[in-house]
């Protein structure tokens, strides 16, 4: 009777990280465990989703500079798959890709504020013309389903910015719009 528990104790399911080792044995023990855990504790939480981190801004909005750009061939529904661009896996309804540095967007955080496209005076506006693509869903309700349609634009950017505590700085939260300038395209 007394093997009974440590029968139990065999029986429970094995964690993720010793299923992972014996398919990935070079993985390193601590390579992204805290970024998966609290990526699964955020899809599966009931309350309200965490705000957008500096590094989470930066992988979901910017276009990296170092890569040519063809706002043509901007494959909108691919890059938000590809990045993890969702509300707990629901498709967004739109969605701003931007190619400027994170730097110069967290500097417009510092501008006075303006107004948004919808009227509330929360946002900044960039200094200076960037280019962009703004995505919209044309079908789709969960992911991967979510397709989507890209437009190029030219424009200041109009962005809302807020406070992370841990890391001391006020960051860039949300792309609100591309104002378009007439004969810029």
């Amino acid at each position: 009777m007394q093997s009974l528990p440590l029968l139990l104790l065999l029986l429970q399911p094995l964690p993720l990280q010793v299923l992972m080792r014996r398919r990935f044995p070079d993985m390193p023990d601590d390579e992204g465990t805290e970024e998966f855990e609290e990526f699964v504790d955020e899809l599966f939480s009931t309350g309200p989703t965490k705000p957008p981190t500096k590094k989470i801004f930066q992988n979901h909005v910017i276009i990296p500079t170092i890569l040519p750009f063809y706002t043509t061939e901007y494959h909108c529904s691919w890059d938000l798959k590809i990045r993890h661009v969702h509300d707990r896996f629901s498709c967004r309804k739109e969605h701003f890709f931007l190619l400027v540095s994170y730097e110069e967007l967290q500097k417009t955080c510092s501008t006075k504020f303006v107004a948004c496209r919808n009227g509330v005076r929360r946002c900044h506006k960039t200094e200076r013309i960037i280019e962009g693509v703004h995505c919209k869903l044309t079908s789709g309700i969960k992911m991967p389903e979510c397709t989507y349609e890209g437009f190029p634009k030219t424009g200041y950017a109009l962005i809302t910015c807020r406070w992370q505590d841990d890391i001391g700085e006020i960051i860039p939260e949300h792309v609100n719009d591309i104002l378009e300038i007439p004969g810029k395209h």
